[in-house]
């Protein structure tokens, strides 16, 4: 005797025929789909590692800078050297990547996951780093532009990036940064500042989260110079240098 299918169990069937097929077809869509990149900012292509050179190590240079091996001087030089290799590995380590010091496809989806389309990283932006006393770009120091200016400026940024990152994400405050001459004047800053070349920025805690001292503390891997709570009129912010040596003090907090 021929048994005649329940219409309960067809209609079982059909519907998961059709799972299975919009699963497959998801999957073939996932697996095709081209990987996040930024368009107005910088795509990488291919794999960076030791021994690669270029812009394209350059700019991973600038990004990553920030997780440089602490004690150590981190150049931006387009050479993918043991200095670079370590760096994204901290920076692959901190972000859940697999930690092996290689820049491929999943570190770059990383920094652009990180990058607004002006390069900027997501958390700081150039109006938080402009002239601090007459906001946007006065002037510079003669024999600096300010292309240059804006060029440290990326770097210390970045470098910022890594800082918050350390500190669980929580917010930072940029209180001072790049400063023209009649304001390094006006504010009584060193003649030979960094702030004078974008190569410096002062942070407080953006919330109760954090505090001068945490910031203090985990600044001194990102930046050779870290000024804080202990020196003389750095009680109330963090200074933060690029510089070609290391020099940090904030003997209440380290």
């Amino acid at each position: 005797m021929r048994l005649i299918p329940r219409p309960g169990r067809r209609l079982g069937t059909v519907i998961g025929s059709l799972l299975v097929t919009l699963a497959t077809s998801l999957v073939a869509i996932t697996s095709t789909a081209a990987p996040a990149h930024a368009d107005a900012c910088y795509t990488w292509s291919g794999t960076l590692q030791q021994g690669s050179t270029g812009n394209a190590v350059t700019q991973l240079q600038i990004r990553v800078a920030g997780w440089a091996a602490s004690g150590t001087i981190f150049s931006i030089d387009g050479s993918y050297g043991p200095a670079t290799t370590t760096a994204v590995r901290n920076f692959q380590a901190a972000y859940g990547l697999s930690a092996d010091g290689v820049a491929g496809t999943n570190t770059f989806n990383k920094l652009y996951a990180l990058q607004d389309d002006d390069c900027t990283p997501i958390h700081f932006d150039w109006s938080e780093v402009d002239d601090v006393c007459y906001g946007g770009w006065p002037t510079p120091i003669s024999g600096v532009t300010i292309a240059q200016v804006k060029a440290n400026l990326m770097q210390a940024m970045w470098r910022a990036e890594a800082i918050r990152h350390r500190l669980g994400d929580n917010p930072l405050r940029v209180t001072s940064a790049y400063r023209s001459k009649a304001c390094n004047d006006a504010v009584g800053g060193a003649s030979n500042s960094n702030h004078l070349y974008g190569r410096a920025m002062d942070l407080v805690p953006g919330s109760s989260a954090t505090t001068m001292c945490g910031i203090a503390r985990a600044s001194r891997q990102s930046f050779p110079q870290v000024l804080g709570p202990g020196y003389p009129d750095h009680s109330d912010h963090i200074h933060l240098g690029i510089q070609s040596s290391i020099y940090q003090s904030a003997s209440q907090c380290f």
